[in-house]
C-alpha cells in the first residue's frame, strides 16, 4: 500500500540544537550554545523490525525548543510527574488517532521555522496563526489529544532523523499494541518500527520535562 503524504510534506523541520534542563521554567538558555549540531547518529545501531516499542536509553538533554516554549507557557509544563500508562488500543481510539492526526495534517499550512518566526532559533508552538513545521504540528495533536481523554503519559514529543536524515519532530502514542506514531509527512498512523526514521530521543513517560535517549533506526518504511 503506498503513503498517504500530507500537505504537510513540503514543511522544512529541521531542529538546531538542544539544552540539558534542569527546570523548564527557569533555565537560561546560551542562544550560542543552543545551535550545537545534532548528535553523530551511531553507525552500528540496528534496525528495529518486529520490535513493538523503542528501546529507551538515559536521560538525555532537552530541545532548545521544548524549553522556550515552557518558558513562554509555563502552565504546559508545570505539571507533576506520574506513572507511565499506555493507550489500550480499541478500534474507537485508532478512529480517534486517525482523525486527529489527518485534522492536523490539513488544517496547518506547512512552513519553516525561518520563514515563520524569522530567527535560526528552534521555535516550538501551537498553530496560532495556522501555519508551522513538524513541531507545530506534533504539539497540535497532542493538544488535540490529551483533549479527547488520551493520557499524558502515552503522548511523546520524539525527535528523530527522517528518511533524508535530516531533524525531524513527530508524537509518539504508547499504546498496548506497541509505539504508533503521528506525522506531518504521512496521513497514516504507523508503528515507530515502520517508519524508517532514526530515533534519537522523546519525552519521558513520567515527566514530559526529562528526555530519554533512544538510538535506534525504526526498521524499513512501510509502502
Amino acid at each position: 500500500m503506498a503513503l498517504q503524504r500530507s500537505p504537510g510534506v513540503l514543511a522544512p523541520c529541521f531542529l538546531l540544537g538542544f539544552v540539558s534542563l534542569i527546570g523548564a521554567t527557569s533555565l537560561q538558555v546560551n542562544p550560542v550554545a543552543a545551535q550545537s549540531s545534532w548528535f553523530k547518529r551511531p553507525a552500528t545501531q540496528p534496525a528495529a523490525n518486529g520490535v513493538r516499542s523503542a528501546a529507551v536509553g538515559g536521560r538525555t538533554s532537552v530541545p532548545y525548543g521544548w524549553v522556550d516554549f515552557c518558558h513562554r507557557r509555563p502552565k504546559e509544563c508545570k505539571v507533576p510527574a506520574l506513572p507511565a500508562t499506555t493507550v489500550r488500543l480499541t478500534a474507537q481510539k485508532l478512529s480517534v488517532l486517525k482523525r486527529i492526526n489527518q485534522k492536523a495534517n490539513r488544517s496547518i499550512k506547512p512552513v519553516s521555522n525561518y520563514d515563520h518566526w524569522g530567527t535560526t532559533m528552534d521555535h516550538w508552538d501551537y498553530p496560532v496563526d495556522g501555519k508551522g513545521d513538524c513541531k507545530i504540528y506534533a504539539l497540535y495533536k497532542r493538544k488535540l489529544l490529551l483533549e479527547a481523554g488520551f493520557p499524558r503519559q502515552a503522548l511523546l514529543m520524539t525527535v528523530v532523523r527522517d528518511l533524508n536524515n535530516e531533524g525531524h519532530t513527530i508524537l509518539t502514542v504508547k499504546t498496548d499494541k506497541g509505539d504508533l506514531i503521528l506525522d506531518n509527512l504521512v496521513d497514516e498512523i504507523r508503528p515507530w518500527n515502520a517508519t524508517g526514521y532514526y530515533f534519537l530521543k522523546r519525552q519521558s513517560q513520567q515527566n514530559p520535562n526529562i528526555w530519554v535517549s533512544l538510538n535506534q533506526r525504526g526498521g524499513t518504511p512501510k509502502t
